[in-house]
Order: structure tokens, then C-alpha cells, then sequence
């Protein structure tokens, strides 16, 4: 059981000191995702590979922070959250000096889709739980999601532009040297933290369900990469992830029978607004990376621009991005979460929209700016209060199990955008897959909309040390 410390006063001395490390931590996860959509070009012509094979690389990354972030929530209760976060900076940055001197393709997935997205599933758990904790109060929490957020939407939003410096001034390698120069950094920082309850090393860790989960979603991401070359092939991987996930929930509730603790707990799903939070979770991410490597792509494959050009065009969607995200506070008091959500997903439809209708009919590079400032906006409009919404849904006895969830849902949806939206790019670049791949993005926004006008329209934070809401009631009424 785990013990809980007295949650008074946490949010006052501590929060500044907490939430550097925190959001700059999000922020370098973030940015690591996204930075690589501007070296495309470079990193092909340096290791002698493909458009495809840096897609594949970049979606391994995403897939296996996805495919660990569940255990890695969970481990946070047995080793506890500090100790995850600083083992997981150690990794990732141990990933980041591998993939900065690799001399192929295949070095680069060790150390940047495989080290990073482990160091990644182990620290990113704890900043959740943490944020979570030490801010009780719904308009703190806000605050300071609002904070961790902004710097994570600005880390996927500002990459290219940050990358492309990086790339354009010294050399691609160099954007993994600077990643590790951030992780040092956070370590430093992260000397002040203190975990605020206590880890329970006779905590249980279902480690053949880790293993049977990842692999479920392994398959389930090969075979949408698969379905520009074969779709029999891609339909077989997709069946063959799906069963393995069934069969891993399957055992989740025989183990729950048994009176064993599985890997994630089956009434995690019992709460509607939760559960609708975590879906408008995953289409974000699946949005605002699948934006990002559609453009991105299009503009250094198709349009021929460098890495700085295409960076300075991704400005317009990390200022509105930011914008909406440090805003959380303030509309948080003034409009119910729904509402943003439902706000975000529509702005969000309204800039892809601009993006295939500007795009297509003018050369200037500016008729990106308004699509993307639009895009950016909506998906910092609801960041933050969606991961608030999932995470005030539970007492903090559940956090580790509900910010490993909620971190996986997210970084599949990341994994998604890439691997569906940049299927249908390469496919034929220079023959309308461009817009193809936005126009999958738009039916994904609406999609989005529609999933949260089925939030609940009022959500109050879980009592710490109170029981999961029960099913048939949503919390807040």
C-alpha cells in the first residue's frame, strides 16, 4: 500500500523548484520526437538512407516510449518517482551521445529510438505524478500543467526550428549533442527534488505483461509502416497486435481474479471521463505529430528547402502553441475543461483545413504560417486540460498506474501520427499524398471534436486518498 505525505503546503516552497526540472524534462522528450522531421535530408544522405528509413527510426522511438510507459508508471510505486526520473535522464542521455557518433541507420535506432525511448518511458511517468501531487488544488494543478505542457508542446512544435539551426549551423549530430548537454542539465536541477510519498519496494511488477503489451503494440505499428509496401502484410500485423492485446487484458483480469497485481488495473478504465480524456490524449498527438512530419517532409523533399528554412516555418505553430498552453491558468477558471477540449479540436480542423487549401495554391512559404498558427493554437488549447481532466480522475494512490497510461496512450498517438501520416507521404510525394496525409489528419480532428462533446461537463479533482469514482457516475456530476 502506498503510504501518502500530507498534501498541505506541497504546492507553495517547492513548486518553482519542482517544475524547472519537470517541464524541462517534458521539454527535451518533446523536442527529441519532433527535431528529426528537419534532418531528414541530411541524416539520409550521411548514413546512405531513405526518406523511410528516418521515418522508421523516428516512429521506433515514439513506439517504444509508447510501449514502456505503462511499466514505467507502474515502477515509479516499487523504486519511487525520483529515482525513475533521474535513472531515465541517465539513459536518455547515454542514448543521445550513441545516436550523436553513429555511423548507420542502424546505431542511430540503438541510440535514439531505443535508449532515448526507454530513458523517456522511465522519467516522463514521474514529471505526471509529480505535477500531480505537489499541486492538489485544481487551479494550481492547471498552473501547473499549464507550465509542463506549454514546454512540452513547445519541445514538438519548436524542434524543427531549433533542430534546423542546430543542423544548418554545425551538423544533425551535433542536435543529439544538445540533448544531452539539456539532460545534464535537468540531472543538475534535479538534485533539489524530493519524492513526496514514500516507495513500496514489495510492490509487484508483472514483467510478462510489459513484455506482452509491448509486443502487442509493436505489431499493431509495423503494420501500419508496412502498408506502403504490402497491405496483406499490413492487415496480418494489425491482427496479430490485436490479439495480443486481448490476450494481454485477458490476463490482466485473470491475474485480478487470482488476486494477483497485474501490470495496469482494469478499473483504471471504469471512469467515462477518464477514459474519453485519454482518447483526446492520443488524437492530439496523433494530430500535432502527424503535422509535423507530413510538412516537414514535404518541405525538404518537395519544396527543397534546408533544415533552417523549414524550421522558421514551424514558428507560426510553436507561437500559438505556446500561447494557448501558458494560458491554462487563467481559461481554466473561466471555461469547463470540455469545453476547451471541444474549442481545440476545432480550431485544430480549421488550420489543417488552411493548410491544404493555401498550400495547394500558392508556392510562397507563408501560406503555411496561418494553417500552422491555427493547428499550434488548438492543440495547446487542450494539452492541459485534457491531461488534467485524466489525471484529477484518480486519488494519488493511483497515479503511478494512471500517469504510465496516460503518457502511453499519448506517445502512441505520436507513434500513429508519424507512421500513418508519413505512410501515405512517401508513398508518392511529388502526386497529391501531401494533402492525403492532412486530409486523414482533419477526419482524425473531427473525430477528436466529436470524442469530447461526450465529456462529462463538469470534472472535479479526485479527494486525495479516496476511492476511483464508480463507473456509472461520472465525477463532478
Amino acid at each position: 500500500m502506498v503510504t501518502s505525505a500530507p498534501t498541505a503546503g506541497r504546492s507553495s516552497g517547492a513548486s518553482r523548484t519542482v517544475l524547472a526540472p519537470l517541464a524541462l524534462a517534458q521539454f527535451i522528450c518533446s523536442f527529441a520526437g519532433s527535431n528529426m522531421n528537419v534532418m531528414i535530408n541530411d541524416i539520409s544522405k550521411d548514413l546512405h538512407t531513405t526518406v523511410h528509413g528516418v521515418q522508421i527510426s523516428i516512429t521506433v522511438f515514439l513506439l517504444v516510449m509508447a510501449a514502456l510507459m505503462i511499466p514505467g508508471g507502474k515502477l515509479t510505486d516499487r523504486y519511487g518517482r525520483k529515482r525513475c526520473f533521474t535513472t531515465g535522464l541517465a539513459i536518455y542521455g547515454v542514448g543521445a551521445v550513441i545516436a550523436a557518433v553513429s555511423p548507420n541507420l542502424g546505431v542511430l535506432i540503438v541510440g535514439n529510438s531505443i535508449l532515448e525511448g526507454i530513458g523517456t518511458a522511465l522519467l516522463i511517468p514521474p514529471v505526471y505524478i509529480l505535477t500531480t501531487l505537489l499541486f492538489p488544488d485544481l487551479t494550481a494543478r492547471a498552473r501547473a500543467f499549464g507550465v509542463v505542457m506549454a514546454m512540452g508542446g513547445v519541445g514538438a512544435a519548436a524542434g524543427p526550428l531549433i533542430g534546423g539551426l542546430i543542423t544548418s549551423v554545425l551538423s544533425w549530430r551535433a542536435a543529439f549533442g544538445f540533448q544531452a548537454l539539456v539532460v545534464t542539465v535537468i540531472l543538475l536541477l534535479s538534485l533539489r527534488l524530493t519524492d513526496p510519498i514514500k516507495p513500496d519496494p514489495s510492490r509487484s511488477f508483472d514483467i510478462g505483461g510489459a513484455a506482452i503489451s509491448a509486443v502487442g503494440l509493436l505489431l499493431v505499428v509495423m503494420g501500419i509502416l508496412a502498408a506502403s509496401t504490402n497491405l496483406w502484410l499490413t492487415l496480418g500485423l494489425m491482427l496479430a497486435g490485436a490479439l495480443v492485446l486481448a490476450w494481454f487484458f485477458l490476463r490482466v483480469r485473470a491475474q485480478e481474479r487470482a488476486g494477483k497485481e497485474p501490470l495496469i488495473s482494469s478499473s483504471l478504465f471504469h471512469v467515462r471521463a477518464s477514459n474519453l480524456g485519454l482518447v483526446t490524449q492520443n488524437l492530439q498527438w496523433l494530430i500535432l505529430m502527424g503535422t509535423s512530419f507530413t510538412v516537414a517532409a514535404y518541405l525538404q523533399v518537395v519544396r527543397g528547402y534546408d533544415a533552417v528554412q523549414t524550421g522558421v516555418i514551424f514558428t507560426a505553430a510553436t507561437v500559438g502553441l505556446l500561447a494557448a498552453s501558458l494560458r491554462a491558468e487563467p481559461l481554466s477558471r473561466r471555461w469547463p475543461q470540455r469545453r476547451l477540449i471541444m474549442a481545440g479540436f476545432a480550431i485544430t480542423a480549421v488550420g489543417i483545413g488552411l493548410l491544404i487549401a493555401l498550400v495547394g495554391g500558392s508556392p510562397t512559404p507563408w501560406a503555411f504560417a496561418p494553417g500552422l498558427l491555427l493547428i499550434g493554437t488548438g492543440v495547446g488549447l487542450m494539452l492541459t486540460p485534457s491531461v488534467n481532466l485524466v489525471q484529477s480522475a484518480f486519488p494519488e494512490a493511483r497515479q503511478g498506474e494512471i500517469s504510465g497510461l496516460s503518457r502511453s496512450v499519448s506517445n502512441l498517438g505520436s507513434s500513429f501520427g508519424t507512421a500513418i501520416a508519413g505512410t501515405i507521404l512517401v508513398a508518392d510525394l511529388t502526386r497529391g499524398s501531401y494533402a492525403a496525409a492532412m486530409a486523414v489528419l482533419a477526419v482524425v480532428s473531427i473525430g477528436g471534436l466529436l470524442t469530447a462533446m461526450r465529456l462529462p461537463r463538469s470534472q472535479e479533482p479526485a479527494q486525495h486518498g479516496s476511492t476511483v469514482p464508480d463507473a456509472a457516475a461520472p465525477p463532478g456530476g
